[in-house]
């Protein structure tokens, strides 16, 4: 049995040669036409602290997901940015992966576009996995973690 290792170079390799074709002012022009204008936010649920809690298996919630992104497409939004971390994948990668799909095809029944953040530096820089600590009442993303954390 072969066993095939795709590094993120050639991944990204393969993907590029995919494009390679520049397209013209014109196609460029007229596939930007036809996109609607995105309105969104960066989306987390009113049931998690950080990004750590949104997606990890005893946390993770689709009705509240599916509700709340219900909200926003009635608001009109079509388009969310949507935070991973590292962690996640090192505790259950395919756990992992099956529910970024049913969070993706929330989003789908409502129609969002999700745009994934893999890294970032804001906030506590010593994330952990488990059980995420309560808001701080009046602390602007008390609970948020940087992904990856100073110990990664």
């Amino acid at each position: 049995m072969s066993r095939f290792l795709i590094t993120p170079t050639a991944a990204i390799t393969m993907t590029m040669s995919a494009f390679a074709q520049r397209w013209s002012e014109d196609e460029a022009g007229a596939w930007y036409a036809q996109q609607p204008w995105l309105i969104g936010a960066n989306f987390t649920p009113s049931t998690a602290i950080n990004q750590l809690e949104m997606w990890q298996a005893e946390t993770f919630d689709p009705a509240t997901i599916d509700r709340e992104l219900g909200w926003a497409a009635a608001l009109g939004m079509n388009t969310m940015r949507v935070f991973l971390h590292d962690l996640l994948w090192q505790q259950d990668a395919e756990g992992f992966k099956r529910r970024l799909g049913e969070f993706l095809k929330i989003a789908d029944k409502h129609k969002i576009k999700i745009m994934f953040v893999l890294f970032d530096s804001v906030w506590d820089p010593n994330p952990q996995l488990g059980r995420q600590r309560a808001p701080k009442p009046g602390v602007h993303n008390s609970g948020w973690v940087q992904s990856p954390g100073r110990a990664d």
